[in-house]
Parts: structure tokens; C-alpha cells; sequence
């Protein structure tokens, strides 16, 4: 019997080394605290979303920048042992490559501090925007706006899905991206920045932005609500209740969980749930999950993901 051909999502974007310290508690400053846990590993928004598109079953492409050194090249192999087609990775010369602090405390709860890197280009021309043509699905985060333009247009020319990780930013780069996108899926910071009122009426004005397909603000343990142009009001995709043991990612494991469900042609609602899910899973372990244990997850329900067929133009 023929092996099903996998779907195939590029995800460009944010990459940084995490340094993740696991504390009692985050005090505020001035304080000292000492660490009971560290470890260092691949972090990032569409960093993270490759990763999880591979491990559930998807072929993940990874587009992005760092410098020409050795934590570089580092985050590069690391990709590639995850099963990450890293060959998108642009190493600059002179640049620096971006990382972050990341401190858990003993509720899971995360506070991040990111150094965003020095020197890395911005100019989209290296980027081989030719094989969005052969991709089923992409994502952006607004780590790389340029780049992320550059894609999402061509994505838009060839009717290939997008999918936007809407996250904090300034509010110049949501306005010029979320219109190019199919799917904008906006962190509640983020929808906040795009527009200052209550979140519904921030996702019918992302709606009438451009001719987008979904919008929709993640809420953590209060799920997702969303909103597409046909609906009158949106709708909430209930959160899966776990005891979260570390949060840090597990936005970006939704939205890579989405890129793929999309790409596979699910439909938005068993898309979403789909995401939830992995997101779910990612909170309660620290760790992404594989396909397996996001299908038992959603064992037993009476929703199960339909799936549609696209047609490329």
C-alpha cells in the first residue's frame, strides 16, 4: 500500500537558543533566586512550529536568519535533528544570533526576555519564494516582516494557505501583514496592540482588513475565539483542561498544529481543535507532542476533523 504523501509547511520566522531556568517563584526585582532546573534547546515562534509540524507527521520547512557563529550553527543542526528542512536558514556574517531567558515557576507559568540579535539582514532576496508553489501550507510569525511580506504575497499568488502567528509587535508591522494572510490567529498582546477595543471587535476589523478567511485571538485556558466572514458573532473552541507544568511554546505549537491541519485540508473548526490540542499537550509535558497523543487527546469526542481537498491555482 502506498505511503500518504506527507503535507509539506513552511514556517519562516523567529529562531533564538532558549535559556530556560525553572524557579519557585519569579519574584520582582530587586530579588535573587536560585534555579532548581536548566536546559538549553531551540526556541522561537515559527522555531518552535516547525518543530512541532514535524513531529506531527507533516514535513516542515524552515525559513529564517541568524549570525555566521556558533550558536548559529548550532540552532541549525538542532532543526535538522528535529526533522526540520533547515536549508532555509540564512547564517549571516557579522551578525548575532538571537536568544532568550526563559523563567518557569513551579505553576508553569513562563516570563520571557528576548535579545532579538544584531546585524541580521533584512532584505527578502535570498529567500526561495519559488517553493511556496510546491508547499501546502505556510506560517509566518512578525519576527521577519519583510520576509514575511515577500511570502505571504507569493503564497496569495499561487492560493497556497497562510497562516499568520499574530504575536505582540509593533502595530505598523500587524497592520501591513495581517491583510495579506488567510488565517490571522492573533496572541490576546498582540490582538490588543491591533486594535485597542474588545477582542471581537478587533477580529471583525482583521476580518474586513483583507481577505482573510479566519481570525481568531488565543486566550491559554480560556481557548480560542473566532471568527470567520460568514459568522455574525464568534465562536469559542474550548480550551483542553490539563495541569500545565510549562507554557513557554506551547502558542507556537498551536499555530504550527494549525498551519499543518490546514494544510492537510481540514476544515477551520476541526483545524482549531486540532491546534488546541497540541497546544494542550505542549502545557502540560513541556514538551511537543506527536501525532499519537494528539489523536488520543481527541478520542471519543463527536467532533472529529473533517477534511476537505484544495485546489492550487
Amino acid at each position: 500500500m502506498a505511503e500518504t504523501k506527507k503535507a509539506t509547511v513552511i514556517c519562516l520566522g523567529q529562531v533564538v537558543t532558549d535559556h530556560t531556568f525553572r524557579v519557585e517563584e519569579a519574584e520582582l526585582p530587586p530579588s535573587k533566586v536560585t534555579a532548581r532546573g536548566y536546559h538549553r534547546v531551540v526556541g522561537g515562534m515559527a522555531a518552535n512550529a516547525a518543530i512541532a509540524v514535524a513531529r506531527l507527521g507533516g514535513r516542515a520547512v524552515f525559513w529564517g536568519r541568524v549570525g555566521a557563529d556558533e550558536a548559529g550553527e548550532e540552532l541549525r543542526d538542532a532543526l535538522t535533528a528535529e526533522g526540520v528542512d533547515a536549508e532555509g536558514l540564512l547564517l549571516a556574517k557579522g551578525a548575532r544570533t538571537p536568544l532568550s531567558a526563559v523563567i518557569v515557576d513551579k505553576r508553569g507559568e513562563r516570563s520571557i526576555v528576548t535579545y532579538r540579535g544584531e546585524g541580521l539582514p533584512t532584505d527578502p532576496g535570498r529567500l526561495p519564494l519559488e517553493l511556496i508553489e510546491e508547499a501546502d501550507s505556510l506560517l509566518c510569525d512578525p519576527r521577519w516582516p519583510e520576509g514575511a511580506e515577500a511570502a505571504f504575497r507569493r503564497a496569495q499568488e499561487r492560493g497556497v494557505p497562510s497562516a499568520m502567528d499574530a504575536e505582540k509587535s509593533e502595530a505598523r508591522i500587524l497592520h501591513a501583514l495581517v491583510p495579506l494572510t488567510d488565517h490571522a490567529i492573533f496572541a490576546k498582546t498582540g490582538l490588543s496592540i491591533f486594535h485597542s477595543g474588545k477582542p471581537e471587535e478587533g477580529l471583525a476589523r482583521a476580518l474586513k482588513a483583507g481577505p482573510l478567511k479566519l481570525a481568531a485571538v488565543t486566550l491559554g485556558e480560556h481557548g480560542t475565539l473566532w471568527m470567520t466572514p460568514e459568522m455574525e458573532k464568534p465562536a469559542t473552541q474550548p480550551a483542553f483542561p490539563v495541569d500545565a507544568t510549562n507554557t513557554t511554546g506551547a502558542g507556537d505549537v498551536f499555530h504550527g498544529a494549525f498551519a499543518l491541519a490546514i494544510g492537510e485540508g481540514m476544515e477551520t473548526e476541526a483545524a482549531l481543535r486540532f491546534a488546541s490540542a497540541a497546544g494542550a499537550l505542549r502545557a502540560r509535558d513541556g514538551e511537543t507532542p506527536d501525532r499519537a497523543a494528539v489523536d488520543k487527546l481527541l478520542e471519543g469526542t463527536t467532533d472529529r476533523p473533517r477534511v476537505r481537498h484544495r485546489r492550487k491555482s
